[in-house]
């Protein structure tokens, strides 16, 4: 199984799995998934000022809030699919993995740009 994991298929799975947990923590489109198991509180910061936040209702809201947890559940969920389903995972592994490094790319570019206009202020 793993004789066929070259490293660009293992490359394209590490960024199908930063998106799909992108995805699952921070998206709007899944706000739905996350939004049953999050409730409302207002949190003081250290200055004093109130904050409305979303927060875990239970374990399983937490799983879907923390992205280091997601990415785990992400990496299992994908890398199982490639080992037992190749033909239905390599389609998405491969979509996810383009927006993936898309979005990595996008986040350079726009600091990238913020740089340049907070540049020309000075």
């Amino acid at each position: 199984m793993f004789e066929e994991l070259n490293w660009l298929t293992y490359l394209m799975i590490i960024l199908a799995s930063y998106r799909f947990t992108h995805l699952i923590v921070f998206d709007k489109i899944t706000e739905f998934i996350r939004k049953p198991f999050l409730k409302k509180q207002t949190i003081k910061d250290q200055e004093g000022h109130l904050e409305r936040k979303d927060v875990p209702k239970s374990k399983f809201g937490y799983l879907l809030n923390c992205y280091w947890c997601a990415g785990v559940w992400s990496a299992i969920f994908l890398a199982l699919g490639f080992m037992f389903i190749p033909n239905i995972a390599l389609p998405i592994i491969f979509i996810l993995s383009i927006a993936g490094a898309q979005a990595i790319l996008e986040t350079f570019v726009g600091v990238g740009v913020k740089l340049v206009d907070y540049l020309k202020t000075k």
